[in-house]
C-alpha cells in the first residue's frame, strides 16, 4: 500500500465524499423500506431486496473473474451470518416501519455500536471492557430510554415499532462480531463474502416468506413504480454499491475510521424522513439519539481521542 493510501495519510478528500454518500444511501434505506412496506409483506421486500443485492454483487465478481468460496465451512458460517445479518433484521425494520416513521427507524440503527461491544466481549470474547466503554454504554442506554420516551405511559403500535427496529439493531450487533469471528481471517475478497451471505439470505427468505405470509409473491407489474425502484434501490444501493464504497473507504483510512458513518446515517434519515414523506418526530426522540451517538463515541473512544488531538496542538510550539 502507497504512503498516499494508508489509514494515517489518506487526505480527507479522498475518503469524506465517500463516507457521505456511504451515509446518504445506508440513511435513505429507510425511506425505501416506509415506501416497500405499503405494497409488501417485509418478508417479500426483504426477499426483493436480497436478490437484488445478489445480483449486483455476482456482476461485480464477474467482473473481476473473482469466484465463490468452495469451502462447506465458509458456505455455513455465511448461512448464519446471512441470516443474523440480512434477512432478519431487514425483514424487522420492515415491520417496524409498519408502525413507526422511516427516520425513526434510522435513529433505532444508530445504536448497532453499542450492541455490537457487550455481544463480542461477553458471547464472542473478541473484545474487554474497559471503563470507558462501560460508560459509553451507560450514556447509550440512558439515550435508548429517551428515544423510547420511557416516561410515557402509553405505547401502542409505536413501541411495538420501535421494538422490532431495536431488536434488528440487536441482530446486527450479533452478526459484526460473528462474522469478525468466523468469517473475517478467510482469504475471500469483500465482494465475494457479501455475495455469498446474500446469496444464504436469498434462499432463506425464498423458504420462510410464502409460509410466513401464506401468499405467493406479488407479480413485479402488479407494484406501482415507487414500490418497485425502492426494492431495487434498496438491493442495487444499499446492499450492492454501498458495499463496494465501504471496502474502498475501509482499504484507505482503516475499518475504525470508516465506521464513523453510523453518526451520519441518522442525519440522512431524519431529512428524508421529513422533507420526502412529510414525517413528524417529537423532540425527545432526535436528542435521544445524540445522546446514544455520544455514548458511542465514548464507547470507541472516539472523545478521548479528539481530546489527546486538542491537547497536543495546544502544547506545540507556535511558529
Amino acid at each position: 500500500m502507497s504512503t498516499v493510501t494508508t489509514p494515517d495519510k489518506a487526505p480527507v478528500r479522498a475518503w469524506l465524499p465517500v463516507m457521505l454518500a456511504l451515509a446518504a444511501i445506508w440513511g435513505c434505506s429507510f425511506l425505501f423500506i416506509s415506501i416497500g412496506v405499503r405494497e409488501l409483506p417485509p418478508l417479500y421486500l426483504a426477499l426483493g431486496r436480497v436478490i437484488a443485492g445478489s445480483v449486483v454483487l455476482l456482476a461485480i465478481l464477474v467482473l473481476k473473474r473473482e469466484a465463490l468460496p468452495r469451502d462447506p465451512r465458509i458456505w455455513a458460517h455465511s448461512f448464519v451470518a446471512g441470516a443474523i445479518g440480512s434477512a432478519i433484521p431487514w425483514t424487522l425494520f420492515g415491520y417496524g416501519e409498519e408502525r413507526i416513521p422511516s427516520l425513526l427507524a434510522g435513529i433505532w440503527n444508530g445504536i448497532t455500536p453499542l450492541i455490537v461491544l457487550p455481544i463480542a466481549v461477553l458471547i464472542f470474547r473478541t473484545e474487554v471492557f474497559s471503563a470507558q466503554r462501560v460508560t459509553g454504554l451507560l450514556i447509550g442506554f440512558a439515550g435508548m430510554l429517551v428515544v423510547l420516551g420511557a416516561w410515557r405511559i402509553e405505547g401502542g403500535a409505536d413501541l411495538v415499532g420501535q421494538g422490532l427496529c431495536m431488536l434488528a439493531a440487536i441482530f446486527y450487533g450479533l452478526a459484526i462480531p460473528y462474522q469478525k469471528r468466523f468469517l473475517a481471517g478467510t482469504t475471500l475478497s469483500g465482494t465475494a463474502l457479501s455475495a455469498t451471505l446474500l446469496l444464504c439470505a436469498t434462499v432463506q427468505l425464498a423458504v420462510v416468506a410464502p409460509l410466513v405470509t401464506r401468499q405467493a409473491p406479488p407479480a413485479p407489474w402488479s407494484l406501482s413504480v415507487e414500490v418497485v425502484l425502492s426494492v431495487l434501490a434498496l438491493g442495487a444501493l444499499g446492499s450492492g454499491l454501498a458495499f463496494v464504497l465501504n471496502m474502498r473507504n475501509i482499504r484507505l483510512i482503516g475499518a475504525s475510521r470508516s465506521s464513523m458513518v453510523t453518526y451520519l446515517m441518522p442525519i440522512f434519515s431524519i431529512l428524508v424522513g421529513v422533507i420526502v414523506l412529510h414525517e413528524h418526530i417529537t423532540w425527545y426522540q432526535p436528542v435521544g439519539g445524540l445522546i446514544v451517538l455520544l455514548g458511542v463515541a465514548v464507547s470507541q473512544g472516539l472523545v478521548a481521542t479528539l481530546r489527546r488531538k486538542d491537547l497536543v496542538a495546544a502544547q506545540a510550539p507556535a511558529h
